[in-house]
């Protein structure tokens, strides 16, 4: 992609907007520039279905007044002078915020590293086109697969510009390429779907299309016929790569800092306590090289630095900004980031580090249980922790995987779930959240 972020233009006029907050009688402001360049093709039956391209600079200021705070966004042409006076005109009549404010001075990154994050390589709409194409003929040739849902290719980056008004002024960008297929196979009422995709900060790493389509393919042809399971209880279910990382996403939700404050996470008052099985370990790195979340800074200038979440089933951390540890008497831990105006807490390269046993291995260990490729709907509650959501899958007899099964709904809770993992050792560290194939014991199972 061209353009990477030209960090001096940006970082020259985010200074510049944040000097006018400050004439204009802000106490302390921060200004951010959000650079996105996109552009994807779909294709579905052997036809171009779309064609995009999109390209914006989103500029984004932030002032403070005491504890009063605002925040105004504008695209390029604006006038900087009138969006800093509006701001600070907005802050003045806002109401107090006492956790609001910069990160502390001393937490601000001096150096950071270059991790790699941005492929200059430049994909044309033609060679998305074909990637496209590629992707559904080879998702369409799997036998049993009788239409397609589509296949799509994009290359886009993402740039960050960052400059406050205590002292911080820093820039990066990352690159973004991907593909995808999805495959019908069966007739009438017997059709089943499924998909893959794959996603990588360098071209050159991605999958193959032809790979990536025959795999969507495959996928939906196995699910033909599935069959209902009868309700129990105390089943072991076994969640494949790509439904684990959402049970990671739990844990990551669970130990936010945001929801602690508010008070809305079942794990709220657990820190330093069991919170997984014994020996499992949840971790979070900003610093990956090409990592799918990897930052130099987060989105206050803060540099972050590899933490471990939770140490042999123990919880050792929150994700932390400087308003959520400030709430919770705390110190920020540079996991905060930016959305449009505000600031979050949130995970970067979060892994559910791997086991020591094969997924086959763990598979048999089950015996008689359910493996789940897909689930249905949110039901997860992140304050009590209760967990219900349709799943489909492969039934599992004699440790090993059977006939599909559809339409089925699987319960616990959580906290218990947490304390009855086993995992494999099948981790793909290529997703910003990573976990391996794992299986959760003691679960209920409502079919038919």
């Amino acid at each position: 992609m061209s353009s990477e972020i030209s960090p001096d233009h940006l970082l020259s006029r985010a200074e510049h907007l944040v000097a006018l907050a400050r004439k204009a009688g802000a106490d302390h402001a921060d200004a951010v520039v959000v650079r996105s360049r996109s552009r994807s093709v779909s294709v579905r039956l052997g036809k171009v279905e779309s064609t995009e391209s999109a390209e914006s600079d989103d500029f984004s200021l932030r002032v403070f007044i005491g504890r009063r705070v605002a925040s105004v966004s504008a695209n390029p042409g604006f006038d900087l002078a009138a969006l800093a006076e509006r701001a600070v005109a907005m802050a003045k009549v806002s109401p107090e915020d006492p956790f609001t404010g910069l990160a502390d001075e001393a937490m601000l990154a001096r150096t950071y590293p270059d991790l790699d994050l941005f492929d200059p390589t430049e994909v044309s709409s033609d060679a998305l086109r074909e990637a496209a194409l590629a992707a559904e003929d080879a998702a369409r040739a799997v036998p049993g697969v009788t239409n397609s849902l589509g296949a799509g290719a994009s290359a886009g980056m993402g740039g960050l510009v960052l400059v406050t008004s205590h002292g911080f002024s820093g820039s990066y960008a990352v690159s973004r390429f991907g593909r995808s297929a999805g495959a019908v196979a069966g007739e009438g009422t017997g059709m089943e779907r499924d998909h893959d995709f794959d996603s990588r900060l360098y071209h050159a790493d991605l999958d193959d299309a032809d790979e990536i389509g025959r795999r969507a393919g495959e996928r939906a042809v196995r699910r033909l016929n599935p069959r209902k399971l009868e309700t129990g209880r105390d089943v072991t279910v076994v969640f494949d790569p790509r439904v684990a990382r959402g049970f990671a996403g739990h844990i990551a939700a669970a130990i936010n800092g945001a929801s602690v404050a508010r008070k809305t996470s079942f794990l709220r008052d657990r820190m330093g306590e069991q919170v997984l099985r014994a020996g499992l370990t949840v971790t979070d790195d900003p610093f990956i090289i090409r990592g799918p979340a990897s930052r130099p800074f987060d989105g206050e200038g803060v540099r972050g630095e590899k933490l471990t979440m939770i140490e042999d089933g123990v919880l050792k951390h929150w994700f932390l900004s400087s308003s959520a540890a400030r709430e919770l008497g705390l110190t920020t831990n540079g996991r905060g980031a930016r959305g449009g105006t505000a600031v979050s807490p949130s995970s970067t390269n979060l892994a559910l580090e791997p086991g020591d046993i094969s997924p086959e291995e763990l598979i048999r260990s089950v015996g008689n249980g359910l493996y789940v490729t897909d689930m249905i709907g949110h039901g997860v509650d992140m304050l009590t922790g209760d967990y219900s959501r349709g799943a489909s899958g492969f039934r599992i007899e004699n440790g090993e995987l059977t006939y599909p099964v559809s339409e089925v709904t699987i319960a616990s809770n959580l906290r218990d779930m947490f304390m009855r993992v086993t995992l494999a050792n099948d981790i793909d560290r290529t997703f910003s959240v990573a976990a391996p194939t794992l299986a959760v014991e003691g679960m209920t199972l409502a079919g038919k």
